[in-house]
Parts: C-alpha cells; sequence; structure tokens
C-alpha cells in the first residue's frame, strides 16, 4: 500500500459507542447470526451496550416526553428499546420510523428472531413501500413515509403509545417533516412518547427543539438527553499521496492489495451510487474468477449493497463468506449508517457522495456528486473497528480531508419540496411558510412547489387541496409529476402503459454495463433493439413488454444485457400500483400502439421537465433558461437531436445531463400546460 500514508485513528476520535465485546452480535440488522451459538439470545441481548441502560431508560420515558437519545448504530437502540418497552407492559403500538426500508424490514427480522415469533404477527412488523403487514403489531418498524401517510388518517396517531425516530442524524427530507409534525402531536397527546435517536448528531439541537411543547410549567424540562456511550478497538487511517484520477478503479486496486495481504477480515467499499456499484462489482467478480482458476489462496465473495437491490440479495452481506474465501462489499451510504455489516475489517472510502440539489429555477433536482462531509467520513471509518483494529483507506489527501465541510446539509435546505408540501397540504397544514421545521427550507424552494402543484392541478388558487384530484395526488408514495400522469392516464386512454413507463422509473438501473469490450458493444447491440425514436420511456415499456412476454425469463435478461433484479422489482411496483388506480376507479385500458397518445399523457404530469434544442446546438430549459446536455445513456444521444424533449431528473457531473428523455412537440405544452407556458416572441442577439 505505497501510495497511501498512515494515520492512526484513536478510539475517543471515532464516532462509534459500540462496546467492544459485542462482536457482530450487537449490529442492529445482523439478524442472520450462527443458531448454533451456545449462547441464549437473552446473553446476546445482555451483551448490548444499551442493555446497561434499560432500567435509566424505562424511568426516562416514564418522567419525559421526549427523550433525545445519542448511540451509534450498532448500540442496539433500535431492536432493543422497543422490547424494554412491551416487555414492561407499555399499552399500545411502539412504532419505529427509519429512513431506509431495508433497515426497516432487517430490524423486524432481528426483533423477530429475539422474541422468538413471526415477521408480520401480532408482535412484531414492518411496512415499506409497496409491502405493509396486514395484522397490527405491538412492534411495528416503518419508513418515514409510510408513517408520513399514516397521518393522513390519523393525524394524532392515536393507535401508537410511542414513536422513535431513528438515525436522525441523516436528516432526511422526511426526518425534519416529522420532526415537526411530531412536536404538535405531542402537544396534544401528552401521554404520548417519543423517542429521538441519533449517532453524531448535536443532541442539544434536538433537545432544545421539543423541549417545554405542551407543559404549563416552563420552569419543568419535557425533554431529556441520554448518552449510550460503548467502546470501539483502534482505527488506522490511510490517506493517499496523491489525488485519486479514478475512485472506482482505485478501489478495486486497493481490495486487490489488501486481498493479497496477509491481513484477515472483510472489505467494505463506499460508492456513490448503483451504476458504480454494479461496475466495481463486476470488476471485481473478474478477478475473484481469475484467482479461483489459478487455485490461489486469496479468494474473494464479492457483493453488492445499495438500496434498491432486491431483499434477498441484501440479505447475503449480513451472512459469512464461504471457507477459504474474503467477503468484499460494495456499497452506496446506505452502510454508513442504516446497516451495520458484520465482520468488516477493513473499509475503502471514495470520498464522495451522491445527493439531489434542487434548482428552483427550472423546478428540478440535479443528482449531484459532492465530497463527504468529516461527519460521514467518519461514520464510514467507524465500520472498520467493531471485530478488532481496523484500517480505512480513503481514496483522498490528507490536506483535501481538513477542507471537508464538517456536516452534511440537510436534505429539506437542498431538495425539491412538492411531495413534501402535497403531504403537508394533506395533513392540514394550511399555512406551509409557519410549519415549524429544525431547519427551515428556503422560501423559494417552498414557492416552486406550490407553483408547480398548483399547475398540477394538486391545489387551488387559495393552496387547499382540489378534491378530488389533489387528495388523490396526496396519497401516492411517489412525485406528484407521476402521480398526475396516472390519474390523467385513464382519460388519454393509455393507462396500462403510463402504468408500466411509472413503474419502471422506480427503479435505477434496468441495462446491465459490462466493462470489456466485446461484451460494452454486444449490450449496445442488444439495447438498440428496444431503441425507439420517441426517446427512453417508450424504450423502457419496450423493455417490460418483451420481458413479460419471455415470462420474465432469466434468459432473456442476460442475452438482452438487462438487469434481471430490477425488471422483477419492476413487476412487483407496477403490480401495487395497479391496485391503486383500481381503488380511484381509473380505467386500465391500452393505447395499443399508438405512441403519440402515450406522449401526450406525458406531457400532462412531466411539462415542468421541458427543454428546446437552442440554436448553439445545446438544449436549455424553456424556463430558467438552463442549459442541459443529453446523457449518454439516453436512446437519443446518437441520433439527430429532436427540437423539443421532456427529461425526469437532470443528472450533474462534468455538465448538467438529461436523463430519460421523451420527444414531443411544443404545441402540446400549450395545449396541456396553458396555465404554465404561453407563446411569446423574442430575439436573441
Amino acid at each position: 500500500m505505497s501510495d497511501f500514508k498512515p494515520r492512526f485513528l484513536k478510539p475517543s476520535q471515532t464516532s462509534s459507542f459500540l462496546d467492544r465485546n459485542d462482536s457482530s452480535l450487537a449490529d442492529t440488522t445482523d439478524f442472520i447470526y450462527n443458531r448454533h451459538l451456545s449462547q441464549s439470545i437473552q446473553t446476546q441481548r445482555q451483551k448490548l451496550p444499551i442493555f446497561n441502560n434499560r432500567n435509566h431508560i424505562l424511568f426516562l420515558l416514564e418522567k419525559y416526553q421526549t427523550l433525545v437519545l445519542v448511540g451509534e448504530t450498532g448500540c442496539g437502540k433500535s431492536t432493543q428499546i422497543p422490547q424494554y418497552m412491551i416487555e414492561a407492559g407499555w399499552p399500545g403500538q411502539v412504532g419505529i420510523c427509519e429512513s431506509r426500508r431495508v433497515a426497516a424490514i432487517s430490524l423486524a427480522n432481528r426483533v423477530a428472531d429475539e422474541t422468538g415469533s413471526l415477521v408480520q404477527d401480532e408482535t412484531v412488523g414492518y411496512a415499506v413501500k409497496f409491502d405493509a403487514c396486514v395484522k397490527k403489531p405491538k412492534i411495528k418498524y416503518m419508513t418515514e413515509g409510510i408513517l408520513l401517510r399514516e397521518m393522513m388518517s390519523d393525524p394524532l396517531l392515536k393507535c401508537y403509545s410511542a414513536i422513535m425516530l431513528d438515525e436522525v442524524h441523516e436528516r432526511t427530507l422526511y426526518t425534519d417533516i416529522l420532526m415537526g409534525l411530531m412536536k404538535k402531536i405531542i402537544r396534544k397527546r401528552p401521554e404520548m412518547r417519543l423517542i429521538v435517536a441519533s449517532a453524531t448528531m448535536d443532541a442539544k439541537e434536538l433537545f432544545d427543539f421539543f423541549n417545554n411543547n405542551h407543559i404549563k410549567d416552563k420552569s419543568k424540562d419535557s425533554a431529556v438527553i441520554l448518552s449510550v456511550k460503548g467502546r470501539q478497538f483502534p482505527v488506522n487511517i490511510y490517506y493517499t499521496i496523491e489525488p485519486v484520477p479514478c475512485y472506482v478503479q482505485k478501489s478495486v486496486e486497493t481490495t486487490l492489495k489488501i486481498n493479497l495481504s496477509k491481513e484477515s477480515g472483510d472489505i467494505l467499499i463506499f460508492l456513490t451510487g448503483q451504476e458504480e456499484v454494479d461496475r466495481a462489482v463486476r470488476l471485481l467478480k473478474e478477478h475473484a474468477n481469475n484467482i479461483e482458476q489459478a487455485n490461489k489462496k486469496e479468494k474473494m465473495f464479492v457483493l453488492p449493497m445499495y438500496g434498491s437491490l432486491p431483499y434477498h440479495e441484501q440479505l447475503k452481506v449480513f451472512k459469512s463468506a464461504p471457507d477459504g474465501y474474503r467477503k468484499v462489499v460494495v456499497a452506496t451510504n446506505v452502510a454508513e449508517t442504516s446497516i451495520t455489516i458484520p465482520g468488516i475489517v477493513h473499509v475503502i472510502d471514495c470520498g464522495f457522495v451522491k445527493m439531489r440539489w434542487f434548482n428552483n429555477e427550472t423546478h428540478t433536482d440535479s443528482l449531484i456528486v459532492l465530497p463527504v462531509s468529516k461527519a460521514s467520513a467518519d461514520q464510514r471509518a467507524g465500520r472498520a473497528g467493531r471485530m478488532r483494529t481496523g484500517n480505512v483507506y480513503r481514496l483522498f489527501t490528507e490536506e483535501y480531508a481538513a477542507k471537508l465541510a464538517d456536516h452534511t446539509p440537510p436534505e429539506i435546505i437542498r431538495t425539491k419540496l412538492t411531495y413534501a408540501v402535497l403531504q403537508l397540504k394533506a395533513l392540514g397544514i394550511s399555512n406551509i411558510l409557519k410549519f415549524k421545521f429544525p431547519d427551515p427550507p428556503p422560501v423559494e424552494n417552498l414557492k416552486s412547489a406550490l407553483e408547480i402543484l398548483y399547475a398540477l392541478g394538486a391545489i387551488d388558487i387559495s393552496g387547499e387541496l382540489t378534491k378530488p384530484l389533489g387528495y388523490h395526488m396526496a396519497e401516492f408514495a411517489l412525485d406528484p409529476l407521476y402521480s398526475k400522469l396516472l390519474l390523467s392516464s385513464g382519460e388519454f386512454g393509455c393507462s396500462e402503459e403510463i402504468l408500466t413507463i411509472v413503474s419502471m422509473l422506480q427503479v435505477e438501473t434496468i441495462f446491465t454495463k459490462p466493462s470489456s469490450g466485446n461484451s460494452s458493444i454486444r449490450a449496445r447491440l442488444q439495447k438498440r433493439l428496444f431503441e425507439v425514436e420517441e426517446g427512453d420511456l417508450i424504450t423502457y415499456l419496450n423493455v417490460y413488454n418483451a420481458f413479460v412476454s419471455s415470462d420474465m425469463s432469466r434468459e432473456f435478461c442476460h442475452k438482452n444485457f438487462i438487469n434481471h433484479k430490477s425488471m422483477k422489482r419492476v413487476v412487483e411496483v407496477r403490480r401495487r400500483l395497479e391496485k391503486m388506480l383500481n381503488n380511484y376507479d381509473v380505467p386500465l385500458v391500452s393505447c395499443e400502439g399508438v405512441v403519440e397518445i402515450i406522449c401526450k399523457c406525458l406531457v400532462t404530469g412531466l411539462f415542468p421537465n421541458a427543454a428546446y434544442l437552442h440554436y448553439s446546438g445545446v438544449y436549455k430549459t424553456v424556463r430558467g433558461d438552463i442549459e442541459l446536455y443529453v446523457h449518454p445513456d439516453s436512446v437519443l444521444y446518437t441520433i439527430p437531436q429532436p427540437q423539443w424533449v421532456l427529461f425526469c431528473e437532470v443528472m450533474h457531473t462534468t455538465k448538467l445531463f438529461m436523463r430519460d428523455l421523451t420527444v414531443i412537440k411544443s404545441d402540446w405544452l400549450l395545449e396541456l400546460a396553458p396555465h404554465f407556458y404561453y407563446k411569446t416572441t423574442y430575439k436573441d442577439y
């Protein structure tokens, strides 16, 4: 590792509070464990750092309405506190809110194992997007979006006696909204208890936000802070001597060097997104196959990990590698705090994270790859020192690390608020500007969200939800642009096609990208079989129809370089969205291949994302005049550029690239969105 320079990180410098004696048994999501261990589950639970605070936690929940709990992911707070409350005879349901679906599902499975019950029975269950428990369990794990939607039918959450907001340091959009809503709810329900759990966030800030919400005597605190501390093995941190030109390739090279060394232990690699993860996994698997064919000892068991990965594939990262193999997990920041993978000793940190950033001029979010914050870098480093002394290889220089921001900006101040505002309106929050957020979002972003919702017909001129369209749109767990598409598709007579397209857009990667030259050319040729001049969305429709016609076979996907796991997920999402359309009496009809009808229907929802081809040769947004470029993966990249297009998202790498394009006519914008566009004449000198 001559291209790295070491720096020793003492245990006290990391952000982890994990007890050194618990090994992987303290991992909140490590529910795949050896059932032949001699220790009982109760003994394992007692080894968790949280166990020593059991009675203290129950006492504080009796005395105070809000408990701000500071404890690192892995200390046991997410799995044990709900069990402590149920064991103590706590009435009603205990709800635990997670920011990611993988965390909610895996935590529910872990608690089910510990309680000797089955998931989705009367003891423990979970509810995530497109997958909810039927029964009413005592302990319910759910994503933030699910809890937000439950508030629509039960604004005071009367079926819950306690709510736990977990991993609030991630500061997702829904986290901040839920904190603002819970502040209102606990003021109305003095008997309710709120647990706010964080790993790195400033506890004093949370304490000040929730304290004295309903108690008339302001001299008495209604909130309290508890810190759960533990110990961790030391972590050696290594920085690169020179900047790295390609962190994906460098991650692969560093992994191979670690694997060839005599140091044992599994490896965790942090990359920014699914595309990079899949690319690194392919490269590492090629090396792993070469190692096996050469009968060498340094064998690798390579696994991907990201949020949209099918659940049965996610489970594999929690299992131990086969004998004689080293486990290598390539993950996005989902492995930073939401889950804890057992056995990790070596961490490779690319130093970047993919985030959404809102542009109120174009009314769109851009996916931007940005440097991680110091807090995130420390969280990633904390993954390494859980079993023994760990090693972290940061693919950036120490001088660069010193310039990183201290914390990641909260999502609410950097992302599109259209869906959030729609949900708040559905919950009866009439004046969004006066709603108390932990960190208020920019006023321009709120104004942009209200403008888009009004243009979509979800709210009226006074800012109230329209009936029935606005209320129906609020009940979909989708971007309002897509929910408007679905609800309008019946009028155009193409609901079957729009249902498929929207489902395809819920999955990040459809086509696989081989790394080798010949396979890459073959993949491009096979993709052309589905491509059409109308754009990417109609191409997706062709892919789905061909996939279904092949009886959803794996061979079809392999032959055409299509991600089989992603397509199975699309089928699942489509089935659930179809049920929702049936509930709203949207007729399921097909346009029988009349593409123009589909494209016109797409304008009814995606009209804010319109761009035209400027005479300079670049695309510009109709509103804002922002320069955009066709993404190289688009089917429109290699053909003569059409004059008018709709895009679904913008990705910012070297340029602002439009993704998922559809060719349209300018007249359709005036016909279907006259409230948003008007025709004018101007001279551009």
